[in-house]
């Protein structure tokens, strides 16, 4: 507003004269046209496999889940050709952020605080790095202690 009280339009050219207003229109990014959602399985897998990739997790899943992932194993069909990479992780996923529970068995001799601290550092890292989604917390209840000398309930696939 000028101080004789007139209003003028916006864009109107007060020092060339020039009144027209030119509006360049951008294109947004290809990596922004479009959305992408990420499944909460595919969120557990990757964090099934930090988590087992930290020295001190034995396995992953309580005994009674690990047991009955063996059975279905062994079943022709029972396993629908999905691993067990998954077993012990329940995730929920947002758009943006993903939670995690984490059941773990940890082997004798460790210091629990230690390894459930590796176990969130390397969850976090894995799942932000490959979904650039954002991990609010992992949860980790551990279900049991391996003792050296106790027999394997089904072997469990090392990755390390």
């Amino acid at each position: 507003m000028s101080e004789s009280g007139d209003r003028r339009p916006l864009g109107a050219g007060d020092q060339t004269g020039d009144s027209r207003r030119t509006s360049v229109s951008k294109r947004p990014e290809a990596g922004v046209r479009g959305r992408t959602t990420i499944a909460d399985g595919v969120v557990e897998k990757i964090a099934g496999l930090a988590a087992r990739d930290v020295v001190g997790v034995h396995a992953m899943g309580s005994g009674l889940s690990r047991t009955f992932g063996a059975v279905r194993d062994r079943v022709p069909g029972g396993g629908s050709g999905r691993s067990n990479v998954s077993r012990g992780v329940k995730a929920e996923v947002g758009e943006v952020q993903t939670a995690l529970d984490l059941e773990i068995v940890v082997e004798y001799g460790v210091s629990i605080s230690e390894v459930a601290r590796a176990v969130r550092e390397n969850v976090v890292g894995a799942v932000e790095r490959m979904t650039g989604l954002e991990v609010v917390e992992v949860n980790i209840a551990v279900s049991d202690v391996k003792l050296p000398d106790e027999e394997e309930d089904e072997p469990e696939q090392r990755l390390q």
